[in-house]
C-alpha cells in the first residue's frame, strides 16, 4: 500500500520547480494529483511529466474565480481533498528606496492573498486527517538584500501556520510550513540574474553544506509533513536549507 493511495492532493504552482517535483512524488505514491499554473502550455507539459492521471488546471492562485473552478472540479471528481500544498508564489527584488506600489501589490497578492484563499476555499472539502503545507522561505527569517517585500510575505506565511493551527485543530486538520533555503529552481536562477552582486558561488559559501539544494530534497519533506509519519507535528516551520539559518 502506497502512502498516498487514493488520496487527493492539490498543489498550486505545480508546473515547475518545487511544486512539479513534489507532484511527481505524490503521484508515484498513489495520489490523485491536481496542479495549477498560470501558463497553459507549461502546465500541459508538467502534467505529462507527472503522469499517473495528474490533472492540470490553469489559473492564478490569487484569483478567487480560478480557485473556485479548481475546487468545483475536484468536488465533481472526488468530493474531497486530503492534502493542500499551497506552494504558488513569486520572488521579486527591489531595494528599500526603490519599492514601487505595483511591486508591493503583486508580491503580496500572490504570496499572501493567494495562500489565504487557496487554503480557505479548500476547507469545505477537507475532513479530519487532512493536512495543509505552506511554502515559506528562509528569507522570512533572514535579512537578505533587496528582498524586504518578499521576505515580509514569507513571514506572514509563518504566522499563518500558527494561527491556522489554532483555527483548525478542532477539525483534525494539521498545518505546517516547509521553508526552503537556496534551492536550484527557475526562481533561484532568476534571482541570480536580477541581482548581479549575488553570485551562485558566493551563496554556496554561506551554506554549511557548500551547495544549493535540490527540489527533490524539498519534496521529500513535504510528503513527510503530509503523511501520518508527522501526525504529532503542527504549526511548525521546517527549514530545509543545508543549515543556512541554524549555523
Amino acid at each position: 500500500m502506497k502512502r498516498f493511495e487514493n488520496k487527493v492532493v492539490v498543489i498550486t504552482g505545480g508546473s515547475d520547480g518545487i511544486g512539479l517535483t513534489t507532484a511527481q512524488h505524490f503521484a508515484t505514491e498513489g495520489a490523485h494529483v491536481y496542479i495549477t499554473g498560470r501558463r497553459q502550455e507549461r502546465l500541459d507539459e508538467a502534467t505529462k511529466e507527472i503522469g499517473n492521471g495528474a490533472v492540470g488546471v490553469q489559473g492564478d492562485a490569487s484569483n478567487l474565480a480560478d480557485l473556485d473552478r479548481l475546487y468545483e472540479l475536484i468536488q465533481r471528481d472526488h468530493g474531497k481533498i486530503d492534502v493542500v500544498f499551497a506552494n504558488a508564489g513569486i520572488s521579486e527584488s527591489a531595494p528599500l528606496g526603490g519599492i514601487e506600489e505595483e511591486h508591493f501589490d503583486r508580491v503580496f497578492t500572490t504570496n499572501v492573498k493567494g495562500m489565504v484563499f487557496t487554503v480557505q476555499k479548500a476547507l469545505p472539502l477537507m475532513k479530519a486527517g487532512g493536512t495543509v503545507i505552506l511554502t515559506g522561505s528562509g528569507a522570512g527569517s533572514k535579512g537578505l538584500p533587496n528582498l524586504s517585500i518578499y521576505s515580509a510575505t514569507k513571514a506572514a506565511v509563518r504566522s499563518f501556520a500558527r494561527t491556522w493551527t489554532t483555527d483548525l485543530t478542532s477539525q483534525g486538520i494539521r498545518v505546517n510550513v516547509v521553508s526552503p533555503g537556496m534551492i536550484l529552481t527557475p526562481a533561484m536562477e532568476k534571482y541570480f540574474r536580477d541581482n548581479n552582486e549575488v553570485t551562485e558561488d558566493a551563496v554556496k559559501q554561506m551554506i554549511p553544506f557548500g551547495r544549493l539544494g535540490q527540489t527533490d530534497e524539498i519534496a521529500k519533506v513535504v510528503l513527510f509533513l503530509a503523511s501520518n509519519e508527522s501526525s504529532y507535528i503542527a504549526g511548525e516551520e521546517l527549514f530545509v536549507d543545508g543549515g543556512y539559518k541554524a549555523v
